[in-house]
């Protein structure tokens, strides 16, 4: 509750309001019981977009939520998913700041969740053990601790940021404060997805995006927890490699030493595109990236420890790429983010696979067109020796050519990267310094991918990421969550944002 509690004392202190301290603690008594309740009403939809029906109630309780607010919303209709965009206009002469938040989340596994159904949260405290152990969710409605955590589905990436942008809201509502500028949010229901058809409605609907600024409302902080601000994420393009083998699985005693094994022959491709210390082998991968002495003057700045962040992963050594976390983030990467091929473990059989599959994701730069690095891969596997089809070979093919294989590739989101000198900048980091009283740890760019390239490249807006969850969220994985303090403070943060006079 204190946390609340300074909300609003930092809030009214700078606009000059003067309101009682009681007046401030029954007010944030009710603001935090609020949030809790409509964040477990929240990560209780089930939001996986590749089950498109799973997002009509998200839909649904996004527009209910910011109509209650004042706003007002529509669908921009899109070929699958339609994106939802709010607004609320408080002097049609002020500039305009546009929102990005993420309504969808990643696929899940039930069995490997330590509760009944990640949809629906649970809330936990660790134990002496260092085990997270479940409490009951009414513990909140007492003397909460900020280090429990709630588990679910999207309780991180990315559903507590509109939680606590909701909350900011009303609060400012109930003490009569208004931004200087007006306010869109755009809600995406497919950027787990790739946010595929998100280029394509930002070109269709630009006149109603339109904005001077874009907030990004997503991603974890940097590893200190602390208040942070990223100016780039990289983009990202995905490519599927299939090596043809039998057009059946065969015996592998009758037909080994005879019948070339399609996964052997995968494990070579991929083993070819990197050497032993990680670095990518095709020519001209890394080409064009060039880092300034300014550039390394930002990143030493980030507070890594380094020894710290491979503990946390569990690594001893690094991939060779670069000297340090910062500076390996700012070159392109080339990811096997999954295999198939036969049966394994109690399905095992002695066959050879009629195919190997790998999946890859490549990470984009700002400085690297990703046309010209698929085509550079491309042309290795094609060096090797391989003819690549568009779809499974036809008999004919398969007699004609003694390598096959099927390359796919999709282009989701390319890179982009703001001037920390900017405006922007200025703004958000001025917002910070008087949300928290304390410089916000400043990033050049993130690993992680944020379909931000379409608005900056169509609608000419400078773009910044604000993350506000705790940075051991496991997002993507099982037991995702979002620690207590961090949901607190992430409402505090965008108060923060609503309160800073725009300049």
């Amino acid at each position: 509750m204190n946390r609340i509690v300074t909300i609003i004392f930092l809030t009214t202190f700078l606009l000059g309001q003067l309101i009682t301290k009681d007046q401030i603690e029954k007010f944030a008594i009710d603001q935090d019981q609020k949030l809790f309740q409509e964040f477990y009403d929240f990560l209780s939809l089930p939001n996986d977009a590749n089950i498109p029906d799973q997002l009509t109630a998200n839909i649904e309780w996004c527009e209910r939520s910011f109509k209650k607010r004042g706003f007002k919303t529509q669908h921009l209709k899109t070929d699958r998913l339609p994106l939802i965009l709010a607004e609320k206009r408080f002097n049609r002469n002020y500039p305009t700041v546009l929102f990005y938040v993420q309504v969808d989340g990643q696929p899940v596994d039930p069995t490997k969740w330590f509760q009944k159904n990640p949809f629906l949260p649970v809330l936990k405290s660790m134990n002496s053990k260092g085990e997270w152990q479940e409490i009951p969710w009414d513990n909140l409605k007492k003397d909460y601790d900020e280090d429990w955590r709630v588990f679910a589905r999207s309780a991180s990436d990315a559903k507590a940021p509109i939680n606590s942008f909701l909350i900011a809201l009303d609060i400012m509502d109930e003490q009569n404060l208004e931004p200087n500028y007006n306010i869109k949010v755009i809600m995406d229901m497919e950027e787990e997805m790739g946010s595929p058809n998100l280029p394509s409605a930002v070109k269709k609907y630009r006149n109603k995006l339109k904005a001077d600024r874009l907030v990004i409302l997503d991603g974890p902080r940097h590893p200190s927890n602390e208040p942070t601000l990223t100016f780039g994420a990289r983009g990202i393009a995905t490519i599927q490699l299939k090596v043809h083998g039998p057009k059946y699985p065969q015996h592998s005693g009758h037909y080994g030493n005879y019948v070339p094994n399609p996964a052997i022959r995968l494990s070579q491709i991929i083993a070819s595109m990197k050497n032993q210390d990680g670095i990518v082998t095709i020519d001209g991968f890394y080409e064009g990236i060039e880092i300034s002495d300014k550039a390394r003057e930002v990143m030493a700045q980030v507070p890594d420890d380094e020894n710290e962040i491979r503990r946390s992963i569990g690594i001893s050594e690094i991939d060779k790429v670069a000297d340090n976390y910062q500076e390996s983030i700012q070159y392109p990467s080339l990811n096997v983010r999954g295999l198939k091929s036969g049966w394994v473990e109690k399905e095992v059989r002695t066959i050879i696979p009629s195919f190997a599959l790998a999946e890859i994701d490549v990470r984009l730069v700002k400085e690297t067109d990703p046309n010209r690095l698929i085509e550079l891969i491309k042309e290795h596997i094609q060096k090797q020796g391989y003819h690549i089809t568009k779809k499974d070979p036809s008999d004919e093919e398969r007699m004609k050519y003694g390598r096959l294989i099927t390359f796919k590739s999709k282009i989701s989101y390319t890179a982009f990267r703001t001037s920390i000198d900017s405006p922007i900048g200025d703004w958000l980091s001025s917002a910070i310094r008087n949300g928290f009283e304390m410089e916000p740890i400043i990033k050049r760019t993130s690993g992680g991918s944020v379909p931000i390239s379409p608005f900056v490249n169509t609608l000419g807006v400078p773009a910044v990421t604000v993350p506000t969850v705790n940075p051991d969220n496991n997002q993507h994985s099982p037991n995702e969550n979002i620690r207590v303090g961090n949901l607190i403070e992430s409402v505090r943060t965008h108060l923060a944002i609503l309160v800073q006079p725009y300049k």
